[in-house]
């Protein structure tokens, strides 16, 4: 992706915004805008919550010598784990989407490679990093920062629902192992979880009340795609080129 690519995605100029992060997690919401955040926040904490209390139950069981119970109640985190990671990366897609069609673009500090225990994450999150120091635009920094915690959501998923499913069918060749990367794994979407939340209180401090609609169809429209659907996922880089 060429430089000039880079700068044409970066064409349109963004609307006002809080000074920074931190205060824009402060900042309160008219009341209908804080009722579509909050009401997005608690359908994420819910799948999540679910998801993290069947694989506690399945390490607690492991630990207490039940493993054919701690078997099959990891084989369902699996399942669990597709139905929060499906809206949380849609969630990340339509804020990708809304940014680049109307140029609402919010505050986004850096991802911490020290947030993240898998290799996977903390590697996404040290390059998100890098990367970000030469992308000088806020614009940038935010599709950039929205675009890699996308990828790395369904990178999680795919990664845990795949060692998962092995754990619980006896085909996992090192299951000591694959206990480990289930939980880092499940440590690192709780990460992107709080990042993308964090994410979508500043997008709604800058977002018109009048786009609120236009902007709950999107996050509805691109929590569909079923798995394996090939056009789910952009490349990191076509998301700045408008693509």
């Amino acid at each position: 992706m060429s430089w000039e690519a880079l700068l044409k995605a970066d064409s349109r100029p963004p609307l006002s915004r809080g000074r920074c992060v931190q205060q824009d997690w402060r900042t309160s919401l008219p009341e209908e805008k804080a009722l579509v955040f909050q009401e997005h926040e608690r359908h994420l904490e819910s799948l999540y919550n679910m998801f993290s209390v069947s694989l506690n139950e399945a390490i607690e069981l492991k630990l207490a010598g039940f493993l054919p119970t701690a078997l099959r109640t990891v084989g369902m985190s699996s399942e669990l784990c597709g139905r929060m990671s499906r809206p949380l990366a849609g969630t990340l897609r339509a804020l990708e989407e809304h940014a680049k069609h109307y140029g609402t673009v919010p505050n986004a500090a850096p991802l911490n490679p020290d947030n993240y225990h898998g290799m996977k994450g903390q590697r996404s999150a040290r390059m998100s990093g890098l990367l970000d120091r030469v992308l000088f635009s806020q614009r940038l920094q935010f599709l950039h920062k929205v675009n890699t915690l996308e990828e790395m959501v369904e990178d999680l998923d795919r990664d845990f629902r795949t060692v998962a499913t092995d754990l619980a069918g006896g085909l996992c060749p090192d299951p000591q192992r694959g206990w480990h990367e289930v939980d880092a794994g499940h440590y690192d979407l709780n990460t992107c979880l709080r990042e993308t939340i964090v994410l979508l209180k500043s997008f709604f401090v800058v977002l018109p009340a009048g786009q609120l609609g236009d902007f709950e169809k999107t996050v509805h429209d691109q929590s569909q795609f079923p798995d394996g659907d090939p056009t789910r996922r952009h490349g990191r880089m076509g998301a700045f080129a408008g693509q």
